[in-house]
C-alpha cells in the first residue's frame, strides 16, 4: 500500500471516526484502555446479538493512530461472529508484531503494516485491539448479550 494512501486512511479515520460517541444502554459491555506513553484514554462499548457483534462504539481522547485504528477495526468487526472477529484481531496483532498474517483479512488495517518502525507507536496501534479483545472475552464468558 502506497505511503500517501496509508496517511490518507489514517487521517480520514482520525478526523471523522466511525462510531465515535458512547450511548447509554445497559445491554452494552464497557471497558477502558489507556496508555502510559501517550494521551490515549478510550472507552469502548460492545453489544452482541447471539454470536454476532451488533455494535461497537468508542470515545475519549487519543492520538491519530489509536483513534484511526479504533474507527477501522470497529467498522471491520460489526456484523461479524466472535470467531471471525478473533481471526481479524489475530491477523492484526500478528502484523503489528511482525509475524506472519493474512493481509486480505485486514483491508484498511494494512495501513499500519510498518508501525513496527516506530516502536513507541506500537502501543497506540494495539490499544483498540486490546479493548475489543477484552470485550469479546467478557461477552464470551456469559455476559447478558451472549
Amino acid at each position: 500500500m502506497d505511503s500517501n494512501l496509508k496517511r490518507e486512511i489514517m487521517l480520514d479515520n482520525y478526523q471523522e471516526p466511525y462510531h465515535k460517541g458512547l450511548i447509554d444502554d445497559d445491554s452494552y459491555c464497557k471497558v477502558n484502555t489507556s496508555s502510559k506513553s501517550c494521551i490515549d484514554n478510550l472507552d469502548f462499548i460492545m453489544k452482541k446479538n447471539g454470536d454476532i457483534i451488533e455494535d461497537i462504539r468508542f470515545d475519549g481522547e487519543a492520538c491519530v493512530i489509536s483513534t484511526s485504528v479504533s474507527s477501522i477495526l470497529i467498522r471491520k468487526l460489526i456484523g461479524k461472529t466472535t470467531e471471525e472477529a478473533i481471526n481479524i484481531i489475530t491477523n492484526y496483532k500478528n502484523m503489528i508484531d511482525e509475524k506472519e498474517y493474512d493481509e486480505d483479512v485486514l483491508g484498511e488495517l494494512n495501513a499500519y503494516d510498518e508501525i513496527y518502525k516506530q516502536p513507541n507507536r506500537k502501543n497506540c496501534a494495539l490499544l483498540p485491539e486490546i479493548a475489543i479483545e477484552k470485550l469479546l472475552g467478557e461477552l464470551k464468558d456469559g455476559d447478558k448479550n451472549n
